[in-house]
């Protein structure tokens, strides 16, 4: 059977649904979203605490906000506008090829998990190599394709001497590149030539 992740839709507080009604009558009322001062001011709170409120929505799947971009608070209305849909490539275990999937379908995979103008891809996870970092045998991993990562990002390298890929943190040792799983059973290694395949910028857990 094939596997498709849910996104969840988390409950609102009382005053995160009065800034969701507010946000939706302002954009409503004047075609552009109101400024995060101006929620300020219509609640009589701090700025401070509306970034709070927000960043809880947006936790929360029930709002979006365009980094970089000024009056990008969107409220969202139903489960179809907090997901996007990116392809489910294959299978990544602690080494060896990526696995291909037949027939692979989209899955769904919450929109504040996803950046504007990058692409995104989700590999699922086989073993527990980085079952300290939370990411756990069967779960799913979603990542942004770049060709680099910063040291102590989770990443999946291709090696090609070894004709494997694997998910691994990963950290720059002058000429060599080290790579470290997040289980103590597991020790790290080192290769001399790691092509980066993406960065994983979040996990959907594994549905039991």
């Amino acid at each position: 059977m094939k596997r498709k992740s849910s996104v969840g839709i988390g409950k609102p507080t009382k005053r995160e649904a009065e800034i969701l009604h507010f946000a939706r009558e302002y954009r409503r009322d004047n075609g552009y979203s109101p400024s995060m001062v101006e929620i300020a001011k219509h609640f009589d709170i701090s700025v401070p605490t509306v970034h709070q409120h927000i960043y809880s929505l947006g936790s929360k799947n029930l709002l979006v906000v365009e980094k970089g971009k000024k009056r990008s608070i969107q409220a969202l209305h139903n489960h179809k506008l907090a997901a996007v849909e990116i392809p489910l490539m294959g299978v990544i275990a602690a080494g060896g090829p990526i696995e291909a999937i037949r027939d692979p379908e989209p899955i769904e995979v919450p929109r504040n998990m996803l950046s504007p103008g990058a692409d995104y891809y989700a590999l699922k996870v086989s073993g527990r190599s980085m079952i300290e970092e939370g990411i756990s045998d069967g779960d799913i991993v979603v990542v942004r394709d770049q060709p680099t990562v910063d040291d102590g990002e989770k990443a999946v390298a291709y090696m090609p001497e070894r004709n494997e890929v694997t998910l691994k943190k990963i950290y720059r040792d002058k000429n060599r590149i080290k790579l470290v799983p997040a289980n103590k059973t597991m020790k790290p290694f080192y290769e001399t030539n790691v092509v980066i395949q993406g960065k994983v910028v979040g996990v959907l857990r594994k549905e039991f």
